[in-house]
């Protein structure tokens, strides 16, 4: 993708998850004006970001300045964007921390909500069941 100044937040809006945690954080960025955009993987966007459907679907990634990060670091990224949440950026990623939340996002959180994902879309329900 293309090198940025601005920050771009590739998620799957068809997640329950993933869509109320990000939506909660598009709006507080439109209401605060900061330059976060988010891109819904199932869009056309998605083509821009050079990652397959399938791919960014496992995991939130993030591009800042060219930089593309994916889990606990691209949140890290987002979060460190948006004033309310900076505290919660500088906590996580404190030594320690940030390695007990890269495992957990890893290995159990992320690994759950993908295969929730599989599911509901080999049952066709929609986001919102």
């Amino acid at each position: 993708m293309t090198q940025t100044s601005d920050t771009r937040v590739l998620f799957n809006d068809q997640c329950p998850v993933c869509s109320f945690e990000i939506n909660h954080y598009a709006a507080y960025a439109r209401r605060e004006g900061l330059a976060v955009q988010f891109d819904d993987l199932n869009g056309p966007k998605r083509a821009a970001w050079g990652i397959d459907a399938d791919t960014a679907a496992q995991r939130l990634y993030v591009l800042r300045d060219g930089e593309l990060t994916s889990g606990i670091p691209a949140f890290l990224v987002l979060w460190r964007e948006m004033p309310r949440y900076r505290w919660l950026a500088r906590i996580v990623g404190l030594p320690g921390i940030r390695q007990a939340a890269c495992a957990l996002y890893d290995h159990m959180l992320a690994p759950l909500i993908y295969r929730w994902h599989l599911r509901r879309k080999a049952r066709g329900t929609s986001p919102a069941g």
